[in-house]
């Protein structure tokens, strides 16, 4: 099968959805790869590195011209018209937060596997994993920086010094990205609280950090206590393939002190607190609502395109090989990617 590697487009978006070395693993298979010129200098691939692995480089409009086109973000509106019957799309999709291209996947009658949805039998979601964890890690660092750097911000250092207060962080969610942010918060000295409904993940939090963690389970009354106190709020709590539940109220978000950071890691699912109104991006990341700093990037990885490339090529490289030897197919073959198909030929 003909594999399509467009350059992403979004507002700084700087991955590429396959490395050189994933290109000549798909050659060496016998399938052929258009990538797009200039589509992995973000993440420091030259056009000679893929040009060497076997691909052949070509417009975007080449690449969507194959049978497989595989992407890390959601297409926008002006890629819409690359859309038809016998494309199959495989990226991050997030349908929930962007229902006007659901409906133009509909329309075109293409097949699309969202990177987000692929659920293993144990119930991980491989391809979601990597980039949470990314996204958790940079929460933690972007905040830091807001809080040094914004004019309206805190002016603290998350770990203080000798004789001042740690900066209290509260993490919502203990998963892949809630226990990323977890460690880097614990990493710089902070003090952590985290929340979720699943207490074996609390506990194996606990195990990992002992005392240097304190877990709470989520409820109404503990979110809105630990909100209270935090100079840092991180939420990552999302449902995969839906919209992100609101969690935090806008009664929670204006209780705290003026200058604390909201970090709203499920934007791309929606968000999950209630005045996190719209998703910004990386060339103006923050609005003031409340007094209170809001980050709500819908592509947080993006900052960091070289880690979340090699990151994200190698959790997708199993399944884009099993989709370019049986087609749509595939998602029968193999019960994960199954999960993921979120339109079949319509």
């Amino acid at each position: 099968m003909d594999i399509g590697i467009p350059k992403e487009i979004k507002t700084r978006e700087k991955r590429v959805s396959l490395t050189p070395a994933c290109v000549r693993e798909l050659r060496e298979a016998g399938h052929a790869v258009v990538v797009e010129t200039g589509a992995g200098l973000g993440s420091g691939f030259e056009d000679a590195d893929y040009a060497e692995a076997g691909a052949r480089l070509g417009t975007a409009a080449d690449c969507w011209a194959c049978g497989l086109v595989v992407k890390v973000k959601e297409p926008l509106p002006s890629e819409y018209a690359y859309f038809r019957k016998d494309l199959i799309l495989f990226t991050y999709l997030h349908l929930a937060a962007v229902p006007e291209l659901e409906r133009a996947i509909l329309a075109s009658g293409m097949t699309a596997v969202a990177y987000e949805t692929v659920q293993a039998v144990d119930g991980s979601l491989p391809l979601l994993a990597p980039m949470s964890e990314v996204a958790g890690r940079i929460a933690v660092v972007a905040a830091a920086s807001l809080m040094l750097t914004h004019p309206q911000g805190r002016g603290m250092l998350l770990g203080g010094v000798a004789g001042v207060d740690k900066a209290r962080v509260v993490v919502i969610g203990a998963g892949a990205a809630g226990q990323a942010a977890v460690q880097y918060a614990v990493g710089m000295g902070a003090d952590v609280t985290v929340l979720d409904v699943d207490l074996a993940k609390l506990r194996r939090l606990e195990e990992a950090y002992g005392s240097r963690v304190r877990t709470l389970a989520s409820s109404r009354g503990n979110l809105e206590a630990a909100i209270a106190k935090a100079d840092l709020l991180v939420s990552t709590v999302l449902i995969p393939g839906k919209r992100a539940p609101r969690l935090v109220t806008e009664a929670m978000v204006k209780s705290l002190s003026p200058g604390a950071v909201i970090v709203d890691v499920a934007i791309d699912q929606g968000g999950s607190v209630e005045t996190v109104d719209r998703a910004t991006t990386h060339d103006d990341p923050v609005y003031v609502k409340h007094g209170v700093l809001h980050y709500a990037v819908a592509n947080m990885p993006g900052a960091a395109p070289r880690t979340s490339t090699l990151a994200l090529s190698n959790a997708t490289l199993p399944y884009v090989r099993l989709l370019a030897a049986k087609g749509a197919a595939a998602c029968e073959a193999d019960l994960a990617l199954g999960r993921g198909l979120v339109r079949a030929e319509g």
